[in-house]
């Protein structure tokens, strides 16, 4: 993938999305989406928002160098884990850990860091 085009075209390619529902996530027309697929030269915000909302490297889009793949930063797997948690069953484990969590005040997370704390020490 030579230019920043192929490199677009890719990264729609590889979102399962039509031009249209692409170009809809990052607030541009279809028609847009095509003339860059075609052309190239999106705006710095574009590029920004596709790499945010597509975890790209920018290094990669903007000029081919790397691995297009960025890793999740923790805020990332958090967001994946509650999206995932509600695709998943009701009243699951997971759903029900989740709320249990948020439902915890300042005192009850201190006493749960410190049981935490407690099991890794035994399990070294």
């Amino acid at each position: 993938m030579e230019t920043i085009n192929d490199r677009i075209g890719f990264v729609l390619e590889r979102s399962g999305k039509t031009k249209t529902a692409f170009g809809e996530s990052l607030n541009v027309s279809q028609q847009y989406i095509s003339k860059l697929v075609k052309t190239g030269n999106p705006s710095e915000l574009l590029v920004d928002d596709i790499c945010e909302k597509y975890h790209i490297r920018k290094k990669w889009l903007l000029n081919g160098e790397g691995d297009p793949d960025q890793p999740l930063d923790r805020q990332d797997e958090i967001a994946k884990l509650t999206a995932d948690l509600f695709k998943g069953e009701k009243n699951s484990f997971k759903e029900r850990l989740i709320f249990a969590l948020a439902s915890l005040d300042e005192s009850e997370w201190e006493l749960l860091e410190k049981i935490v704390e407690k099991i890794a020490k035994e399990k070294d």
